[in-house]
């Protein structure tokens, strides 16, 4: 795709990541989930000092994908690595190297900023993008088990010890 470029994510393009973030939850079957608004996006990814990062994906000037990074650290490396939190293609042009080009591009930012890795999680189900990820030369990291604590788990385990 000779037209499709990729720029920083801006405030501008707030609407656009939260249809994205919609999109790509009503695709992995967790739309009840996506609590985020466009002041949580404008907060987090276009404040002075983002602790997260966005890219836009752009088939000459419309937004056909994004993705969202943030910055992590390996004790074991003494480097930091890359996180892809998102990364999202609309249907219709899946195929067509927007996927692709997103990846590389933080490759490089990765190798720019000197990171020893560069990380993501996919759903287990998700067969068409662990093949895609493979292709590339991903390996999964089947000996790690991620855990969560979110809502009132979250809130107890931060509670002052009696």
């Amino acid at each position: 795709m000779s037209d499709l470029h990729i720029r920083p994510a801006a405030l501008e393009d707030t609407d656009q990541i939260l249809r994205f973030i919609r999109d790509l939850a009503i695709y992995e079957k967790a739309e009840h989930e996506v609590l985020a608004t466009p002041e949580h996006i404008q907060r987090t990814l276009f404040c002075p000092e983002p602790k997260v990062h966005g890219l836009m994906c752009l088939a000459g000037d419309r937004p056909v994908g994004f993705a969202v990074y943030f910055f992590n650290y390996s004790t074991w490396q003494g480097r930091h690595g890359l996180y892809l939190e998102d990364l999202y293609v609309a249907p219709e042009q899946r195929g067509a190297g927007a996927g692709k080009a997103l990846l590389r591009h933080l490759a490089r930012i990765a190798l720019d900023n000197d990171c020893g890795r560069f990380e993501w999680s996919v759903l287990d189900w998700n067969a068409p993008s662990i093949a895609f990820y493979e292709s590339l030369g991903a390996e999964a990291q089947s000996e790690w088990v991620r855990y969560r604590l979110t809502g009132d788990a979250l809130r107890r385990l931060a509670a002052p010890a009696h």
